[in-house]
Formats: structure tokens, sequence, C-alpha cells
């Protein structure tokens, strides 16, 4: 939208911008770097109507907007899977062979909650990636080749010319570690939790990135 010189408002409840996933120093990067090319944040702000081409936030104030793109979220569907009386948890719960609590059924990509070696916790991810991979994991599976899944998770964001990299999974930790310096777009930043370091992200780093993805395929548990 900017590329096409349009006007661009930004509403979320959060402090800074995707700082759940990459914590608040790169959450203050991605902010400045929209922020340069004229992007207009209303953060720790939720809409509160739409009404016609008038967007009221909860603060009081009003967007005039020709449109609206809404981002809210996603639940896994999991009616059919509790009817079959198959174990969820947030996702249909899966083994390392991705099958689920009953015999020959298995789940794959977003749905699927499966015990991750490297975080060495139960999770599910929504990443394209994750699950083209854990389908072919799957279908061995179903044609008896017992194939553990265990590939590194990863993801990338791309913001105007600077791609953020992502390995691994990291839903909360107690350190950050950065490399190299985040404003001037090569760094290197670890996620870590007692020790450990549970995932990494990237600006222009892209070989250490990939070091960090064989790092955790062969410190995992077996």
């Amino acid at each position: 939208m900017r590329a096409r010189e349009l006007e661009v408002h930004v509403v979320a409840p959060e402090k800074r911008p995707m700082e759940r996933i990459l914590g608040p120093q790169m959450g203050d990067f991605v902010r400045s770097l929209h922020e340069e090319h004229g992007v207009h944040f209303h953060l720790e702000e939720t809409v509160t109507a739409i009404d016609g081409k008038r967007v009221k936030l909860k603060g009081g104030d009003t967007l005039d907007a020709d449109l609206v793109v809404v981002g809210i979220g996603v639940r896994p569907r999991l009616e059919l899977a509790e009817k079959a009386g198959l174990k969820t948890e947030r996702g249909v719960v899966v083994d390392q062979y991705l099958q689920a609590s009953e015999p020959d059924i298995y789940a794959a990509g977003d749905i699927a909650r499966w015990p991750d070696p490297h975080c060495r916790e139960d999770i599910r991810v929504e990443h394209w990636v994750v699950a083209e991979r854990q389908g072919q994991a799957a279908a061995l599976n179903m044609l008896g080749f017992g194939a553990p899944f265990t590939a590194v998770p990863f993801f990338w964001s791309q913001h105007y010319d600077v791609p953020i990299n992502y390995v691994g999974h990291a839903e909360k930790w107690d350190e950050i570690v950065i490399d190299g310096d985040i404003p001037s777009k090569d760094c290197l930043v670890r996620f870590k939790r007692d020790g450990r370091v549970l995932a990494v992200a990237s600006i222009f780093r892209d070989v250490e990135s990939l070091q960090a993805e064989v790092m955790m395929e062969h410190v995992a548990p077996a």
C-alpha cells in the first residue's frame, strides 16, 4: 500500500508490533522501519466500530478509511476431531510420528500439536513450510516408514527490502542476546530460556541463520 503511495494506519492492542514473537528490540525496529516509510501506528488501541468509511477507536479517535484489513486471528476447527474421540488441546494432539490418539489417524499443519524436540514442548505452528514438511512426514508414516518429525520450524517476514528470518520456536524466553546491531539491519537475535537457545531471528545474516538451524537439529534430544 505504501508503494502505491496510499495512506496507511495500523491499529493494534500491543505496545510494539510483533513483540510477542520477536521481542521488544525487534518490535521497536519494525515500528521505526514502517514509520520511515510513512505508516501511522495507533498502538495499545482497539477498534470499537466500523461505520461506512469511518473507523472508531476505543480511545476516542476516528479514522477515515476506504479499505480496512482486519486480522483477528484464527482457531483450529476441532469439532470433527472431538466427535471422533481424538485427544485435543488447542489443536489435535499427535506424537512424534504425527499420529493422533487413535490408530491410523494423522494430523499435519496448522491443526497439529506435536512434541517439538528442540524447545521440548508440545507446540502448534501456523506456517506453511511446517505444514508442507509435516504433510510429507505424515504420508511416510501412513506408509509405515516410521519417520519422526524433527524439522526445525522457520518462517520469514518481509518488510520492504528488509527480510527478518526466524528459526526455532520460543513462546516465552528469559533472555535475549543480540549479536550485531538491529537498527543497522545487521543482527542475529537469540531467544534463550534456562540457558538454551530456543529460537533465532536475523536480518541479513542468512549463513548464521542456517548454522543456527543446523545446530538446533543436532542438539535435539533423541
